[in-house]
């Protein structure tokens, strides 16, 4: 068992552009739920609204790469308008209910027949990343063991994780910021002092359902392709896995907390694979050992939870919301 290639693999997914886009959807999920406490179950619809706004605004009406980065974000604040403005005003649960609804609501909107046209279908679109790579500064050749385009894809996509982390940092000090952590805690307590409750979630909202977008495109520009098998409601699931890990009510908590669970995915399939290889595991095939490794994060995420429900950066006092 080649345990070198095993552990670069897994570094290698530290800064991959999967990564990157976890993190991003996983900080949206902070801003929602982790600062303001809206159940939203159904990130995997931002992510998908923003990769088709982008995919479909580029390959339909050839718009150039930041008209459709600007047509993604007012895709995804529309569709969280859409969600906010019947669901805001009751119970977090019914948010809850009407996000993951939306969520598939939108896979099987973009897989209609119908729409074959102009979404592709089931199959998805594809070759819509040219005017992304056509700004690429870097010249051909080897950068870190990564040919330029790979290296421009992840310089542009943790870059983004940077600026946005930034922001929301920033945000979160401010009195806009500490009336939404007030609002988690205690939403009578603030309405009594005169806030408008309502349009502050809505913002949350919008802002979480952009940074999600951007984590759509992040994640399917290096594919060159976006499918609507790939935001599914399993996707919700691991982002949110992400944040546990991370932190709840953090800024770097999400950030770690995607490279902990790509890591971990990376090593845990490749000393699986590598005991099958080598015939010291003989009951378990390629296939079900990419599904235990999922098993394993559960597991681990259960301890997690036990032993430091706060997460690697959370504050355990945090976790008392009302």
């Amino acid at each position: 068992m080649d345990f070198g290639f095993i552990f670069s693999s897994a570094a290698g997914e530290l800064f991959s552009p999967t990564t990157a886009a976890y993190a991003l959807a996983a900080l949206g999920l902070a801003v929602h739920f982790g600062y303001s406490g809206l159940l939203n179950f159904g990130q995997a619809g931002f992510m998908a609204v923003g990769a088709y706004g982008f995919a479909i605004s580029t390959l339909s009406f050839g718009v150039p790469f930041f008209i459709g980065l600007l047509i993604a974000v007012v895709c995804s604040s529309i569709f969280a308008l859409l969600l906010g403005i019947p669901t805001l005003r009751l119970r977090a649960d019914y948010l809850a209910i009407v996000t993951i609804a939306a969520a598939e609501i939108v896979r099987y909107i973009v897989t209609t027949n119908q729409l074959t046209s102009v979404t592709g279908s089931a199959n998805g679109l594809a070759a819509f990343e040219g005017g992304f790579y056509a700004m690429n500064p870097f010249p051909e050749g080897s950068y870190l063991g990564m040919n330029n385009r790979d290296f421009f894809i992840r310089v542009v996509g943790w870059g983004l994780v940077i600026v946005c982390c930034t922001l929301v940092w920033l945000l979160m000090r401010s009195p806009w910021g500490r009336v939404l952590k007030g609002i988690r805690e205690d939403e009578n307590a603030v309405r009594s002092l005169g806030k408008n409750v309502y349009a502050y979630k809505m913002q949350a909202l919008v802002i979480g359902g952009v940074l999600g977008a951007l984590a759509g495109m992040v994640f399917t520009l290096p594919r060159g392709a976006v499918q609507p098998a790939n935001y599914g409601t399993e996707l919700t699931f691991f982002l949110y896995t992400v944040l546990l890990l991370g932190g709840l009510g953090t800024v770097l908590g999400p950030v770690v907390g995607a490279m902990i669970f790509w890591v971990v995915l990376s090593l845990t399939q490749g000393i699986l694979y590598g005991l099958i290889e080598s015939g010291a595991v003989t009951w378990l095939n390629t296939v079900q050992a990419g599904q235990l490794r999922y098993i394993l994060v559960g597991v681990a995420l259960m301890l997690l939870m036990i032993f430091r429900p706060q997460g690697v950066f959370g504050n355990k006092k945090e976790l008392a919301f009302a």
